[in-house]
This record gives structure tokens, sequence and C-alpha cells, in this order.
């Protein structure tokens, strides 16, 4: 009798791992550099950055500008109009040559002098409460532009940043915080009553104004270019918004917007270090700033003392004077190179605000301190700004508290649908 079949026992086939692929130290580093890429390319176009840090900026040259105008007041026929020593006919002589933008060369009638003045005046303030900041914006650099150009002799260094500074804000979102604007997108997001009449209205007529220069043919081809292409940008994101105000189109002009406003606050940026930049190295290959006695000359300077004996008080003490212009120097130099460390550029910030600071009151020159005051602002942390906000609108509450209803809250950043997103930009 055959024994019973016993089965051999069964032994798995060896485990045979699949080719691994190794990654090489170049390819690692190359993907590392396409998701910093991807990353950077979804924070500039998915959020208008710097909120708090372009409100700033429009506040303060806007501020800066209308003060100016509104001291100059009495001497604006000297300074910019029909009674200054730079005529008229020097200016168009002048213009013609360089091809600089101004409306005062437009006609040399005393009306249109005061009509292109009080249109600086106006805009000026418009742009500070935040008021249709698109529009402003534009006015704004026109009232600059028309003036500045007008007596380029005049200014004290600051006109200059202003002159800049008035084109860059034009391509910001300057009115995401601290605006008339973002109070009325909050009121909208509220449901509260109310329809928009002001801004088509407002459109229609600068429309019509564009109208009459084109056909006058005052102002020359890349001006009209400019100014009618943002006019259309008005009127094409004003009817995606009434469309549909969630859909790809509001979207792409969602991310149009957001790049424009991401690379105008960028050259801001670049434009403040730049500043400071050549400021400094220039001063280096200065011998009164090599040997320390530099700050010493424009304190005893009539012209440039409007406290004499204050400043014969500062610069009795040498070291002291050698103390300022040695930090001055340095300062301005490494300020550039510490943007990328939050705290040293934030102790540099200080220094150079109470740079400025002394600069408006010991040698006269208010505008040209107010001015780089607001470039710097730049630079300022987004916590630091809304630390202030908060305080100035508590102050606000407790001064009006009869209007406000208590401690009022400041227009906050609009969200994505309505043209921005809500996170705000460190810096």
């Amino acid at each position: 009798m055959n024994a019973p079949h016993t089965p051999a026992p069964h032994t798995p086939a060896p485990h045979t791992p699949a080719p691994h692929t190794p990654v090489t130290p170049a390819a690692g580093v190359g993907q590392r550099i396409g998701t910093a890429l991807g990353a950077g390319v979804q924070r500039a176009t998915a959020s208008a950055l710097g909120p708090y840090q372009t409100a700033v900026v429009r506040i303060g040259f806007s501020a800066t500008w209308l003060l100016f105008l509104l001291r100059e007041f009495p001497h604006r026929q000297e300074l910019y109009g029909p009674d200054g020593p730079w005529s008229w006919n020097l200016a168009q002589q002048l213009i013609s040559d360089n091809g600089a933008f101004t409306a005062l060369m437009w006609s040399d009638g005393q009306g249109w002098f005061e009509c292109v003045y009080a249109v600086a005046v106006l805009s000026a303030l418009l742009l500070m409460l935040g008021w249709r900041t698109r529009t402003m914006s534009v006015l704004f650099m026109i009232g600059v532009l028309s003036l500045q150009n007008r007596s380029v002799f005049m200014g004290d260094g600051g006109d200059n940043v202003i002159h800049l500074m008035s084109i860059y804000l034009v391509f910001t979102r300057c009115g995401q915080v601290w605006s008339l604007d973002a109070r009325r997108a909050a009121r909208a997001r509220e449901g509260l009553p109310g329809e928009d009449r002001a801004g088509p209205v407002l459109w229609w007529v600068v429309g019509l104004a564009l109208s009459a220069l084109t056909f006058t043919g005052k102002a020359s081809v890349g001006w009209l270019l400019l100014f009618w292409g943002l006019w259309a940008v008005q009127g094409v994101w004003w009817y995606v918004n009434r469309r549909d105000p969630y859909g790809d189109p509001r979207l792409l002009c969602d991310v149009v917007a957001n790049l424009a406003h991401n690379a105008a606050l960028l050259i801001v940026m670049v434009e403040a270090c730049l500043i400071y930049a050549t400021a400094g190295w220039y001063k280096i290959q200065g011998s009164r700033w090599q040997d320390g006695t530099a700050v010493y000359y424009p304190l005893h300077l009539d012209y440039f003392s409007p406290w004499p004996a204050l400043g014969e008080l500062l610069t009795t003490f040498g070291p002291m004077v050698m103390l300022v212009t040695y930090g001055t120097v340095v300062v301005q130099v490494a300020f550039p190179f510490t943007v990328f460390n939050r705290r040293v550029k934030n102790v540099l910030l200080v220094f150079m605000m109470i740079e400025h600071t002394f600069i408006a009151v010991m040698l006269g020159l208010p505008f040209f301190s107010l001015a780089m005051i607001a470039a710097d602002a730049v630079f300022l942390p987004t916590p630091f700004l809304r630390f202030v906000g908060d305080r100035v609108a508590r102050a606000a509450g407790r001064v009006l508290p009869a209007r406000t209803g208590g401690v009022p809250v400041l227009p906050g950043q609009r969200p994505a649908t309505e043209g921005v997103e809500s996170s705000a930009a460190r810096t």
C-alpha cells in the first residue's frame, strides 16, 4: 500500500525590489527652485501684497504734496504761474526739448493756471482720504507733473521723490485699507442700501475730458494712449464686476491688477534703496564726510538755519558732530543690504526717520523730510502699522464719539471677491 502523498513545503520566491532611480543633487536643486518659483508666482498673482504699506505711502505722499501746495498758495504765481522767473515761453522751449508732461503748457492764461492748481489740491486731498483711488491717483500724478515740470528749478530734493512716486502710485491698489473705497466695499458686503452712482458719472466726465484733449491735440500721442488705456481698463473693471463678480473674467482682472500692483510696490522699494545707496556712496567720496565735519557746515548756513542758536549749540561739541556725520553715512550705505533682515532693517528705519526729523527741524526742509519718511514707510512691518491704525481709530472714537457711536473700526482689507486677497504681506 502506498504511503499518503505529503506536499513539499512552499518556499516563497525571493522579493526583487523595483529598480530605484537615484536623485542627483542637481535634480534636487532644480526641484526646489521650481517649487520656490511656483510659490512666488502664486503669491504675486493671488493677492496685492503690502496693503498697509501701500496705504501709508499713498497717505504720506498725498499729504506731503497737499501741505506743500497749501503753504505755497500765496506764492503760487511766483513758483509755477505767469509771475514766475521761469516764464511760460522758457518752459515751452524746455518742454519741447525734453518731452516732459505738463498741463500748464496747454494755455498761458491765468484762469487755466488756477484751475490746474485747484485740481492738484483737490486730487491730493481725495487721494489721501482714499476716495476713488484709481481715478484720483491719475489726477494726482497729472497735478504733480504739471506743476513740477512747469518750473523745474523749484524744489528741495523732496519734489523728485514725489515726482517718481506719483507715477508709481497709479499702478498700485492703494485703497485696499484705510480709505473711503474700503469703507464703501465693506458696506456693500454687509448688504447696506446704496448704489454706486458717483463712479460711472466720474468715468463719463473723465471720458469727455479725454475726448476734448484728444481733439485739441494738446497732449502727445504717448500720454494720450496712457490716459485712454487707464480709462478703458476702469470701464472693463466696472463691467466685469457688474456682470459676473465671481467668474473667470473677474479672476483674470484680479491677476493682472495684482501683478501690476506688486511690480509697482517692488519698484518703490528698489527706488528707496537706490536713493539711500547713491547718497551714501557719494558722501563717502567727499573729504568733509571723510574727516567727520560735513554736518557742521549746513548748520551754519543762513539759508538752512531756521534756528541759528540751536545749530550753534549742537555743533559746539566736536565728537557729536563727528558721530552724526559718520552715522549718517553708515546708515545710508548699510540700509539696502539689510532689507532682508527684519530686525536690523527696523532698527535702521528708526534711525533714518530720526535723521529726517532732524533735517526737517534743523535745516528747515520739512517737505523733503516728509517725502523721505513716506518712502521709508514702505518697509515698515505690518503688525506695527496695524497697531498704529488701531490706536488712531480709538483716538478718533474718543474725539468724535457722537458721530462714530463709540470706537470706530477702520475699513479692513477687501477680500478676494472685491479684488484683493485678505492675507497681508509681511515686510
